[in-house]
């Protein structure tokens, strides 16, 4: 009783009369009944700034929907691709009309009016406070008047026309139409949800996460890509040298190098001495969709991707040791060579390596880093640590990520729930206890943060190295494989070697008795949705992102140029509103310009509609129960009022 009195003093400090408490329920109560705001769900960005741009400003098809909705039959096709293409790229769209010579006061008079009528759908839905904090500050008075409707207006129409001649009179057309399409892309989509993987093989994850550190709401579920960059930012050298060797790999070193200025140099300055005469044919560069670099470009890469690859597997290798509970000595494979023979040993079977030029390796201890190896890591980990873009970043990652969020009835995560092979939930192993399902979840996560957040060093190192496992241990629920086969990938010609077994759950989610065993462990009950990335789905070859009817939905379509061949996509999306779930495919995207010259979109195809049988509300909403908590707070505090037990502050 004397906790609740407490909070409720608390409480009064904000609402210090009955009359305020009263006024702040009826604004909560009227919320309650807006409807349903709309959630985005992203999957798999893997650096692809440009698609995951278009996408973010087209709000999965939401946008133009909004213009179907409002314009219907009155205006013509192209009138509304012109349009949409305006409120996507709403300064290149108004330097191109410009560029091509015609009539831009009739043309800005036009598309003002089209976007005040599109701003008034898309504010509809939210409390006149929330369009207002939503406003740009130098025109919120003038597009708020603009936007709302005015009984008291006699006539509307000429109040309308007064003020948009104003706006053309004075100049500021192009800025009001900037502001207004802005306007329009923030409202149209309430809550963003990234569902993992970020960075790697694209060349643009800091142009994302730049976008992601600005975005109005959203929450992020980390990705094994994005733990490993988490890994390297807590100063974790094997998460370093795999986050540098995935770089050099896809043809992303610029991402290093540009985006966050990580030096390269000495990396470079190693591998040129260390591998002159080595061609490093086993480390060719994959630039899918990418400009082919230069001859000695190509060959400095090369010499660096071997030279932090060999780091990479020693590094690993150590960690391995230190932790047997990770169930990884099969991935410590140096001291399984032989290097009389140019072979390797793997799982009692013997192969010809395709490379046998190590000469950093110590055949008695090939798991210590030599002097050089260890001064070149020792520049990367700093570089790393100091690099303030991707502290703010990795930043961004801890405040607005986890490893899974429960969202609204539906459970989010990028990769699985660890299954045993009969179905039953796997319990793995850390720091000596045994965790599965959701637990194992929490104890993951909490031992990852710590790499970031604890004042105790050797907590901060045991994050890492969790950080790390997360990135590619086989119970990690990020990556849900068996192994990571990097090693046979580099030397191994036989391919049966490169292959990486999936988690039971890939199997089992088929089934409608495991998804709600899954449901039901993270708190959530049937009629929710299981929501997941993390392995491209291939509808190509006929596979359906949907899966257990509807109840699991997979949304890793392949933005990553790296899968298109794979998946014959670029992505899946999913948005959520008050009528339902849209699932929708999207064709590569070609570019902002093609866009904007042409008023053509991004192709994108509706796989797959559940709809609601009754349009939903704030109310339905997790949102919705922490009002209705503030609503039943309030009233006790006017109860406390009335019978004195606190005074008001008048």
């Amino acid at each position: 009783m004397e906790t609740e009195l407490r909070y409720l003093e608390r409480l009064a400090q904000l609402y210090p009369t009955i009359d305020s408490a009263s006024t702040e329920i009826i604004n909560l109560q009227s919320i309650l009944n807006l409807p349903k705001g709309t959630e985005h769900f992203l999957s798999d960005l893997h650096g692809e700034y440009a698609a995951f741009s278009h996408v973010l400003r087209n709000g999965s098809g939401a946008v133009r929907k909004k213009i179907d909705d409002v314009f219907g039959h009155t205006l013509s096709q192209k009138d509304k691709r012109e349009l949409a293409s305006l409120i996507y790229y709403p300064r290149q769209k108004m330097d191109y009309v410009r560029s091509l010579g015609e009539d831009t006061e009739n043309w800005y008079r036009i598309m003002l009016y089209r976007l005040i009528e599109i701003c008034k759908v898309v504010s509809s839905k939210y409390t006149r406070s929330k369009v207002r904090k939503a406003l740009p500050p130098a025109y919120a008075y003038v597009i708020e008047e603009l936007i709302t409707e005015k009984p008291e207006v006699l006539n509307r129409g000429a109040y309308f026309d007064e003020i948009v001649n104003t706006i053309l009179e004075v100049g500021s057309a192009e800025k009001f139409i900037f502001a207004m399409a802005e306007l329009i892309q923030r409202l149209v989509v309430d809550h963003l949800h990234i569902l993992g993987d970020i960075y790697d093989r694209g060349s643009g994850a800091h142009n994302i996460m730049d976008k992601l550190c600005t975005y109005h709401s959203l929450d992020i579920q980390w990705g094994n890509h994005d733990v490993m960059w988490m890994g390297s930012a807590a100063g974790n050298t094997a998460c370093i040298a795999n986050i540098i060797r995935n770089s050099l790999r896809y043809g992303n070193i610029d991402v290093l190098e540009d985006g966050y200025g990580i030096n390269m140099i000495p990396l470079a300055t190693f591998a040129m001495s260390t591998y002159a005469d080595d061609d490093c044919s086993c480390f060719k560069i994959k630039r899918v969709g990418k400009r082919a670099g230069d001859a000695s470009d190509n060959d400095l890469e090369m010499k660096m991707h071997k030279a932090i690859t060999v780091i990479q597997f020693k590094l690993e290798g150590q960690l391995i040791s230190k932790y047997p509970e990770f169930n990884m000595d099969d991935r410590k494979l140096l001291h399984k060579i032989d290097f009389d023979n140019g072979t390797v040993e793997i799982e009692g079977k013997v192969y010809p390596m395709k490379d046998m030029n190590f000469p950093t390796v110590d055949a008695e201890n090939p798991y210590e880093l030599s002097e050089r190896e260890s001064e070149v890591m020792e520049k990367l980990r700093a570089a790393f640590i100091r690099c303030q873009k991707l502290q703010r970043h990795t930043d961004l990652l801890m405040k607005k990520g986890s490893l899974y969020k429960t969202y609204n009835g539906n459970l989010l995560f990028h990769g699985c729930v660890p299954l045993n092979k009969d179905g039953t939930f796997r319990e793995v192993r850390i720091n000596g206890k045994l965790y599965g399902g959701a637990k194992l979840y929490n104890a993951l996560e909490t031992n990852a943060r710590k790499a970031l957040t604890s004042l105790d060093r050797s907590d901060r190192i045991h994050g890492g190295d969790i950080l790390w496992y997360l990135w590619n241990g086989p119970d990690s629920p990020l990556f849900g494989r068996d192994k990571m086969t990097t090693f046979e990938r580099y030397f191994i010609e036989d391919k049966e070697t490169h292959k990486e077994g999936k988690n039971p759950y890939y199997t089992f989610i088929e089934n409608e008795e495991t998804a709600d065993m899954i449901l039901r462990e993270f708190g959530l009950d049937e009629t929710g949705h299981i929501i997941n990335g993390h392995v491209p789905v291939h509808q190509s070859e006929g596979e359906n992102p949907l899966k257990c009817g509807g109840k699991v939905i997979m949304i890793d379509g392949g933005y990553s140029k790296a899968y298109h061949k794979l998946t014959g996509i670029a992505g899946y999306t999913l948005t959520y509103n008050s009528y339902g779930l849209t699932l929708t495919a999207h064709e590569p995207f070609e570019s902002a310009e093609y866009v904007f010259q042409n008023d053509k979109d991004i192709v994108s195809n509706q796989v797959a509609v559940q709809q609601t049988a009754t349009r939903m509300l704030v109310g339905d909403t997790d949102s919705g129960k922490r009002l209705r908590e503030n609503i039943a707070e309030l009233k006790e505090l006017i109860k406390a009022y009335r019978q004195g037990t606190i005074s008001e502050k008048v």
